[in-house]
């Protein structure tokens, strides 16, 4: 099969990038939304295109091989490492061609309408498609190199992006958050794929992925404090991806970034962009699997469920709707990081296959969460659930998506996200209890805090708007549509047949009765939800106050924001940058001035000498003479 025609996947965005950013200032008001909508559209039908032939024509006894669809030697390095620029199909990196050309699609779509009144359209839509082909170019590498890349890329963009409000004081301070934090998170990501590819003699991920030469290279590298350097390297590849998927302690830049338009919330910050540190260790599980007895492995089960507990904790106490929704997804990154941490391999490896399904029906419900909030706040011009109450009579449609994506994302059967997450708690159950117990605590959290939202939302107080509210047009009710079947149906794809940590089909067994607790502890979380903030009722407040200071400490996200700037201002600042300052300015540009200073004195010392006259050059002349034949006559006969 001829698959050259791919490339074309990620150029198109390209292509609307340029054209939007290029001719910003010349193009019509409503074309930059159609150039970049229609390049994604033909981009999405590709990705279909690609998924379907080779789901349905490349099958084999060995299960789905990758295939190299273009390649192209950048520059070589040795003579036998050189780094490539390439286009990789496996099933992984086709999932994510669907997800981020279709979410992008829906999202361009909604952005006509969402954004229609603002005056820098155009240079949205150019950042729009910049980010798009950067995501794309970052899911399709065939190597660590372009990763990373494009890996930047995507960090340029999503500060562009985060930004947009740039006359707006707290989107730039979220933009520059977002960048800071990520770019600190990259430096590690840096240094694991220089050690990482240093120990394994490859960038390429057809090589880093091949378990037997990792097992024989751990026995023969150095080793610190009793891991391998490969192991070293793939953890510190892994802070990476923590950084961009906001794990904790590194996910302070997540709620932050919410002061970006909704749609660019949707798409960055739901469905792609926080999705890549999890497409990263799955690009990179049978490394981590073969890592000194799965080490590596069991630090992202800890980092993903630690994470996961402490997003939902949070996400039950904060008002701005967008940010329960950020932290929502801080809670489903976590819970796609403990599914691959507690997976095996092979036949094992329900974890992995679990945590790639929730990745793929994540995608959907949470875009259908962020339009829908969108399409509510461009309604009721508020973030705040203080200001919303009774929109399900203003917003009929909006209201039954909206629930769609509740009920999904509370793993209700027959809901996208019901399979998804009950496999997770499944490969927990197997591998640790503990986890499995952690995780399935936060399943109910996540039903509480999603219909807290909705009931506030759309039911409890009737409120009298100053402009009534209504379901949005219709070039943003598509998208919402669209989302709201996926939600129902993608949990029906036999996806333990496509995407599988061996590229085998993976035989699953569906487990009852861990599927009746993991809904059952989902429908306690919405009843709970349902009798505080289905009726206006003082019942909310009063157990807010009782809980005194723990709710505060929550409210206020465990005061980890103030917790950074102390170590900013105290240790970095003061500890740090201030002595190295003191250095900088008295000590070297001290001595640098001393020297430009002794030579200035210098120079006009002797400037003298060089007068014109002629009495002085005479007597210079004389006095040099007294002083040879003086030194001639009486110090050197004598020596």
């Amino acid at each position: 099969m001829n698959w050259s025609y791919t490339i074309w996947i990620p150029l198109l965005p390209f292509l609307s990038f340029v054209i939007n950013g290029v001719l910003y200032n010349r193009l019509p008001k409503k074309l930059s939304g159609v150039i970049g909508t229609s390049a994604l559209g033909v981009a999405a039908l590709l990705s279909y295109l690609t998924a379907g032939r080779y789901f349905f024509g490349t099958t084999s006894a060995e299960g789905y091989q990758p295939i190299l669809a273009w390649q192209s030697t950048w520059m070589h390095i040795t003579d036998k490492l050189a780094i490539d620029m390439g286009v990789y199909l496996d099933p992984i990196s086709i999932m994510m061609l669907v997800v981020v050309t279709t979410i992008s699609f829906l999202v361009h779509l909604y952005s006509v309408g969402y954004m229609s009144e603002e005056e820098g359209r155009n240079r949205y839509f150019a950042w729009l498609g910049l980010f798009s082909f950067s995501m794309l170019g970052l899911v399709l590498a065939p190597n660590l190199v372009q990763t990373y890349m494009f890996w930047e890329l995507v960090g340029v963009s999503s500060f562009l992006l985060i930004g947009y409000y740039y006359d707006k004081p707290s989107a730039v301070r979220a933009a520059l958050k977002a960048f800071i934090v990520t770019r600190f998170a990259d430096v590690f990501f840096l240094i694991g794929i220089l050690l990482y590819s240093y120990y394994s003699g490859s960038f390429k991920f057809e090589d880093l992925n091949n378990i037997a030469a990792i097992q024989a290279a751990n026995s023969s590298i150095p080793v610190f404090m009793g891991l391998s350097a490969l192991t070293w390297g793939l953890m510190l590849i892994f802070v990476g991806g923590a950084g961009k998927s906001a794990m904790f302690p590194l996910h302070i830049w997540l709620p932050d970034a919410m002061e970006g338009p909704t749609p660019v919330s949707a798409l960055i910050h739901a469905a792609t962009m926080v999705v890549a540190g999890v497409y990263l260790v799955a690009r990179l599980f049978p490394a981590f699997h073969g890592s000194d007895d799965g080490f590596a492995l069991h630090v992202v089960a800890v980092v993903g469920t630690f994470s996961s507990l402490f997003a939902a904790i949070i996400a039950m106490t904060q008002m701005d709707i967008k940010r329960v929704l950020a932290f929502s997804t801080m809670s489903q990154i976590g819970y796609m990081m403990m599914g691959l941490g507690v997976s095996g391999y092979g036949e094992e490896g329900l974890g992995y296959t679990a945590s790639m399904f929730h990745l793929f029906t994540h995608a959907a419900f949470k875009a259908l969460l962020f339009l829908g909030a969108g399409a509510i706040i461009h309604a009721v011009h508020s973030n705040s659930l203080k200001d919303m109450g009774g929109l399900r009579k203003y917003m009929p449609m909006t209201n039954i998506t909206f629930l769609i994506a509740c009920l999904a994302i509370s793993g209700v059967p027959p809901f996208a996200g019901f399979f998804s997450k009950d496999m997770i708690l499944e490969a927990a159950y197997e591998h640790n209890k503990l986890i499995y117990f952690t995780g399935y605590i936060t399943a109910g959290l996540t039903a509480f805090y999603m219909f807290r939202i909705y009931f506030m939302a759309f039911w409890g107080r009737n409120r009298d708007y100053d402009h009534k509210p209504h379901d949005p047009v219709w070039s943003m009710k598509i998208p919402l549509i669209v989302l709201a079947a996926g939600s129902v149906v993608l949990g029906l794809l036999p996806f333990n047949e496509w995407v599988t940590s061996d590229l085998r089909p993976l035989h699953i067994h569906f487990d009852m009765m861990m599927a009746a607790a993991s809904v059952g502890i989902g429908v306690i979380g919405i009843i709970t939800a349902y009798l505080l903030y289905r009726k206006p009722s003082d019942a909310p407040d009063k157990i807010s106050h009782s809980l005194g200071f723990v709710y505060k400490t929550v409210k206020n996200k465990f005061y980890m924001d103030e917790l950074y700037l102390g170590i900013m201002r105290e240790v970095i600042l003061k500890r740090i940058a201030a002595p190295v300052a003191w250095f900088d300015r008295h000590i070297v540009d001290g001595t640098m001035n001393l020297i430009g200073n002794t030579t200035v004195g210098l120079s006009k010392g002797i400037k003298r000498i060089q007068s014109g006259d002629f009495q002085v050059y005479a007597f210079g002349i004389l006095i040099a003479v007294i002083f040879f034949v003086v030194l001639f006559n009486y110090f050197i006969p004598t020596i």
